[in-house]
């Protein structure tokens, strides 16, 4: 299942890969995006495409 990485360092909280999520994954905690339901991704990778900051990257896990 896929998951997304947020470097935290690099995200400047514009929240446009909030909007991009169709599955509602992400949500801004904080300074930063958070993936706080990775159980709903589904490898789409519109977060990663529309991340002006390039901060999203996406893993496989079991």
């Amino acid at each position: 299942m896929p998951r997304p990485i947020i470097n935290e360092d690099d995200c400047s909280a514009c929240g446009i890969c909030v909007d991009a999520c169709p599955n509602d994954v992400i949500e801004i905690v904080g300074d930063a995006a958070e993936p706080v339901h990775d159980d709903r991704c589904d490898g789409c990778a519109a977060c990663m495409e529309e991340c002006p900051m390039g901060a999203i990257i996406e893993i496989e896990e079991d």
